[in-house]
């Protein structure tokens, strides 16, 4: 990956707040099973449902109102799963010799739907896109991530004649519009408004010494936390654990994980060294959500290794982000770090925006019988340091 720093996507400041509040919008809109318009460039747009939420009622409409027909836009990661497209990386878009229908779009979205027929296979028009393409459809399926959704959006170009001013048209229809671009920088542009907005002193047994922050971004979206241990010295390299929220593991003490282990494991090393920085950071089941998490666990259960199922529900093995780390790394007054983890990923990741690594500390513990697999896939496929 290089050693160059991640160089945040520039925006106007006076702008992030609307950026923001655009997307978010979009985002409660989608979930709940209605349609967004998204404005990509030269003057194109799309009407978009959430391939998981789709009905045949919400099918028509987006027919009838955007007055063209609906594709499917997949990750080429599920299209390729399938048996459709070798376009690992891209996006692939989908449309049958007939109408598209709402079970079609549910069992291509869904691996969990149902087997795919022959006939449906054969009726399928697959375009593959390259990435980065930052059109409309690629705009389409990062919402749906942003979302915690499927990455499978139904998409329907904009063409009535009468949306020559899109904004005036969505708001006669009831619709929320956002720009594509605002989607795709999303994910910095939350980063970069990270604020802290409250903390406050929480002993823990071991660490009687802890101060937990909350971060907030400016659009009051999802909340990450920085737990910190007695009080770290601002010119030596700070030792930190990066950890995303894991509910089954962390809570419950799920045994298909060692995230339960590595979280209080961490915890006990920085406070036995008396100082350090744990971050505990929103992005349950490797940044797909804890809904799509559980469908993992569901394909895990039927023969799938853990990377398997989440590329089977059309995600990348890993989707989270480091940028909110390195924010509040920086709020807190540490640039450089001796980071605990098995994840050579973790650290390249940390290192381009622009935190400096300056030691991997081992951060192991013994596997059981449920998360052996999934210890050994770690391992073997994403190149874990055990």
């Amino acid at each position: 990956m290089g050693d160059k720093r991640f160089q945040l996507i520039p925006m106007p400041a006076s702008r992030e707040p609307a950026s923001l509040l655009a997307v978010d919008r979009c985002v409660s809109e989608i979930r709940r099973g209605r349609a967004v318009a998204i404005r990509g460039a030269g003057g194109v747009a799309v009407l978009v449902l959430a391939g998981e939420a789709v009905t045949p009622d919400a099918l028509a409409a987006l027919h009838t109102v955007s007055h063209s027909a609906p594709v499917l836009a997949l990750t080429a990661r599920r299209a390729a799963v399938l048996g459709l497209a070798e376009t690992v990386g891209k996006i692939a878009t989908l449309s049958t010799d007939g109408d598209l229908t709402a079970q079609t779009v549910l069992i291509l979205a869904d691996p969990l739907a149902g087997p795919l027929a022959d006939d449906v296979k054969g009726a399928l028009n697959v375009t593959a896109k390259e990435t980065p393409t930052y059109d409309c459809e690629s705009a389409a399926v990062a919402l749906m991530k942003l979302a915690r959704l499927l990455p499978a959006a139904v998409s329907a170009p904009i063409t009535d004649p009468t949306a020559t001013d899109l904004a005036a048209w969505a708001l006669r229809h009831d619709l929320l519009l956002v720009d594509a671009g605002d989607i795709f920088q999303y994910d910095s542009t939350s980063a970069r408004t990270l604020r802290a907005v409250s903390s406050a002193r929480v002993p823990l047994p071991n660490a009687p010494d802890t101060r937990i922050f909350a971060y907030r971004p400016v659009d009051g979206g999802l909340e990450h936390l920085a737990i910190v241990i007695g009080e770290p010295p601002k010119e030596q390299p700070v030792l930190t654990r990066i950890h995303s929220e894991c509910f089954t593991g962390d809570l419950l003490g799920s045994l298909r994980c060692d995230c339960g282990d590595q979280l209080q494991g961490a915890i006990n090393e920085i406070a036995a060294q008396r100082s350090g920085v744990l971050l505990y950071l929103a992005q349950e089941g490797r940044g797909i959500g804890l809904v799509n998490k559980l469908r993992a666990y569901e394909l895990q259960d039927r023969g799938f290794d853990t990377i398997d199922a989440n590329e089977q529900l059309g995600f990348d093995a890993d989707e989270r982000v480091y940028l909110p780390a390195a924010q509040i790394l920086r709020q807190l007054g540490f640039e450089r770090v001796r980071l605990m983890t098995n994840n050579p990923d973790k650290v390249a990741a940390l290192g381009h925006c622009g935190i400096i690594v300056e030691e991997r500390v081992a951060h192991t513990f013994p596997a059981n019988k449920h998360n052996e697999t999934y210890l050994k896939t770690k391992a073997a496929r994403s190149g874990h340091v055990f």
